[in-house]
Protein backbone atom coordinates (compact mmCIF):
# COMPACT_ATOMS: atom_id res chain seq x y z
CA UNK A 1 0.00 0.00 0.00
CA UNK A 2 2.62 2.48 0.93
CA UNK A 3 4.74 1.69 -2.52
CA UNK A 4 1.36 2.68 -4.31
CA UNK A 5 0.77 5.28 -2.30
CA UNK A 6 4.65 6.41 -3.50
CA UNK A 7 3.90 5.76 -6.93
CA UNK A 8 0.51 8.30 -6.99
CA UNK A 9 2.40 10.66 -4.94
CA UNK A 10 5.01 10.71 -8.02
CA UNK A 11 2.09 10.75 -10.41
CA UNK A 12 0.61 13.56 -8.55
CA UNK A 13 4.22 15.52 -8.67
CA UNK A 14 4.50 15.35 -12.33
CA UNK A 15 1.13 16.31 -13.22
CA UNK A 16 1.64 19.63 -11.34
CA UNK A 17 4.88 20.20 -12.55
CA UNK A 18 3.43 19.79 -16.36
CA UNK A 19 0.72 22.21 -15.52
CA UNK A 20 2.91 24.62 -13.91
CA UNK A 21 5.36 24.51 -17.28
CA UNK A 22 2.55 24.61 -19.71
CA UNK A 23 1.07 27.91 -17.98
CA UNK A 24 4.31 29.50 -17.81
CA UNK A 25 5.14 28.19 -21.63
CA UNK A 26 1.75 29.60 -23.03
CA UNK A 27 2.56 32.63 -20.96
CA UNK A 28 5.80 33.24 -22.20
CA UNK A 29 4.65 32.75 -25.92
CA UNK A 30 1.77 34.87 -25.34
CA UNK A 31 3.90 38.04 -23.91
CA UNK A 32 6.11 37.46 -26.51
CA UNK A 33 3.54 38.12 -29.05
CA UNK A 34 2.67 41.22 -27.69
CA UNK A 35 5.94 42.46 -27.46
CA UNK A 36 6.24 41.33 -31.48
CA UNK A 37 3.23 42.87 -32.51
CA UNK A 38 4.54 46.27 -30.81
CA UNK A 39 7.42 48.15 -31.49
CA UNK A 40 10.61 47.16 -32.45
CA UNK A 41 13.14 45.98 -29.58
CA UNK A 42 16.45 46.51 -31.36
CA UNK A 43 17.48 49.10 -33.78
CA UNK A 44 18.89 52.41 -34.47
CA UNK A 45 17.78 55.97 -34.90
CA UNK A 46 19.19 58.20 -37.10
CA UNK A 47 18.32 62.38 -36.76
CA UNK A 48 17.90 64.31 -40.42
CA UNK A 49 16.63 67.26 -41.26
CA UNK A 50 14.91 65.38 -44.42
CA UNK A 51 13.44 62.21 -43.68
CA UNK A 52 12.36 61.18 -47.20
CA UNK A 53 16.08 62.02 -49.06
CA UNK A 54 17.86 59.88 -46.32
CA UNK A 55 15.17 57.32 -46.53
CA UNK A 56 15.61 56.72 -49.99
CA UNK A 57 19.25 56.06 -49.21
CA UNK A 58 18.89 52.94 -46.78
CA UNK A 59 15.45 51.49 -49.23
CA UNK A 60 17.53 51.95 -52.11
CA UNK A 61 21.23 50.66 -51.13
CA UNK A 62 20.02 48.11 -48.42
CA UNK A 63 16.36 47.05 -49.31
CA UNK A 64 14.95 48.51 -46.54
CA UNK A 65 11.09 48.61 -46.33
CA UNK A 66 9.35 50.92 -45.03
CA UNK A 67 7.34 50.09 -42.11
CA UNK A 68 5.46 53.55 -40.59
CA UNK A 69 5.93 56.75 -41.89
CA UNK A 70 4.68 59.64 -39.32
CA UNK A 71 6.00 63.61 -39.84
CA UNK A 72 8.38 63.13 -37.24
CA UNK A 73 9.81 60.05 -38.34
CA UNK A 74 9.99 57.06 -41.02
CA UNK A 75 10.74 53.29 -39.21
CA UNK A 76 12.37 51.09 -41.54
CA UNK A 77 13.04 47.48 -41.61
CA UNK A 78 15.47 44.34 -43.32
CA UNK A 79 15.88 41.22 -41.81
CA UNK A 80 14.62 41.97 -38.25
CA UNK A 81 16.40 45.18 -38.18
CA UNK A 82 14.94 48.39 -37.37
CA UNK A 83 16.30 51.67 -38.50
CA UNK A 84 14.40 55.12 -37.78
CA UNK A 85 14.97 58.25 -39.60
CA UNK A 86 13.54 61.25 -37.21
CA UNK A 87 13.49 64.39 -36.88
CA UNK A 88 15.69 65.76 -34.31
CA UNK A 89 14.98 67.78 -31.66
CA UNK A 90 17.09 70.09 -31.18
CA UNK A 91 19.94 71.81 -34.24
CA UNK A 92 22.42 69.78 -34.89
CA UNK A 93 26.09 71.04 -35.28
CA UNK A 94 27.44 70.38 -38.93
CA UNK A 95 30.38 68.86 -38.08
CA UNK A 96 29.16 66.44 -35.44
CA UNK A 97 31.28 63.19 -34.56
CA UNK A 98 29.18 60.43 -32.73
CA UNK A 99 30.72 57.01 -31.93
CA UNK A 100 28.14 55.04 -32.71
CA UNK A 101 28.35 53.28 -36.38
CA UNK A 102 25.95 51.28 -38.38
CA UNK A 103 27.41 48.23 -40.05
CA UNK A 104 24.90 46.27 -42.44
CA UNK A 105 25.61 43.51 -44.67
CA UNK A 106 25.77 43.73 -48.58
CA UNK A 107 26.35 40.89 -51.11
CA UNK A 108 28.47 42.71 -53.38
CA UNK A 109 31.02 45.32 -51.36
CA UNK A 110 32.45 46.91 -54.55
CA UNK A 111 28.75 47.08 -56.25
CA UNK A 112 27.17 48.71 -52.94
CA UNK A 113 30.63 51.21 -52.33
CA UNK A 114 29.65 52.86 -56.34
CA UNK A 115 25.88 52.44 -55.43
CA UNK A 116 26.39 54.74 -51.97
CA UNK A 117 28.25 57.36 -54.16
CA UNK A 118 25.54 57.29 -56.78
CA UNK A 119 22.80 57.80 -53.96
CA UNK A 120 24.85 60.80 -52.49
CA UNK A 121 26.76 58.95 -49.82
CA UNK A 122 30.58 58.92 -49.64
CA UNK A 123 32.82 56.07 -50.39
CA UNK A 124 36.28 55.81 -47.86
CA UNK A 125 39.39 54.46 -48.86
CA UNK A 126 40.88 51.04 -47.40
CA UNK A 127 38.96 47.31 -46.95
CA UNK A 128 39.99 45.21 -44.35
CA UNK A 129 39.11 41.46 -44.09
CA UNK A 130 39.29 38.76 -41.62
CA UNK A 131 38.59 35.00 -42.03
CA UNK A 132 35.01 35.29 -41.92
CA UNK A 133 34.00 38.68 -43.27
CA UNK A 134 35.46 41.64 -45.48
CA UNK A 135 34.69 45.75 -44.13
CA UNK A 136 34.89 48.98 -45.61
CA UNK A 137 33.21 52.02 -44.62
CA UNK A 138 31.09 54.66 -46.37
CA UNK A 139 28.73 57.74 -45.31
CA UNK A 140 24.98 58.32 -46.20
CA UNK A 141 23.61 61.55 -47.66
CA UNK A 142 23.65 63.18 -44.01
CA UNK A 143 27.17 62.13 -43.67
CA UNK A 144 26.56 58.98 -40.99
CA UNK A 145 29.12 56.19 -41.35
CA UNK A 146 28.08 53.02 -42.16
CA UNK A 147 30.22 49.92 -41.81
CA UNK A 148 29.55 47.25 -44.79
CA UNK A 149 30.47 43.89 -44.08
CA UNK A 150 30.41 40.93 -47.10
CA UNK A 151 30.92 37.88 -45.79
CA UNK A 152 32.75 35.30 -47.06
CA UNK A 153 31.49 31.89 -49.16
Amino acid sequence: MCREASVFNKIDYFAFAFFVLSALFQSTVHSKEQHMSGPAQNGVLIYSGDLNNLSEFYEKLFGMRVVRKTNDFISLETNGFNLIIHVPPFDIPTKAFSPIKLFLTVDDMAMSREEAVKLGGQAFEGEWSNPIFKVSNIADRDGNHIQLRQFNK
